[in-house]
């Protein structure tokens, strides 16, 4: 896979991990105030739960709010929260190599600048 599309595919893996687990605490909030949780635009958060919703991993339940309004509830569906799962796993790995790799990045520089007897 090119670099670009990698960081993209990651980018939305990361946003369907963190929709899932807001959603999750939250099923009744808004999309406004998903898309503001999220960081995105209504129209990407609208786009995210679309594509929640066509993997199966979320469902829509109408409630009324008040006499004119309907709202949704987005429920995460037993294959939603194992999927959500799933993407904590795969998450939590890639944070301990970034970690990791940001370790040894760190020793590296601190060895370079050591015994040089300055320091900024």
């Amino acid at each position: 896979m090119e670099p670009f599309k990698d960081t993209q595919a990651r980018w939305h893996e990361e946003l369907q991990w963190r929709a899932l687990n807001v959603l999750h605490e939250d099923p009744n909030m808004s999309q406004r105030a998903l898309a503001r949780e999220l960081g995105v635009s209504l129209g990407k958060a609208n786009y995210c739960l679309r594509a929640l919703g066509a993997k199966g991993l979320i469902k829509l339940q109408n409630f009324q709010q008040s006499n004119r309004k309907l709202r949704y509830a987005y429920l995460l569906t037993p294959k939603g929260i194992e999927e959500k799962t799933r993407l904590t796993w795969r998450f939590l790995r890639r944070k301990e190599a970034e970690y990791e790799a940001l370790e040894q990045e760190i020793a590296q520089l601190r060895a370079s600048v050591e015994g040089r007897g300055t320091v900024p």
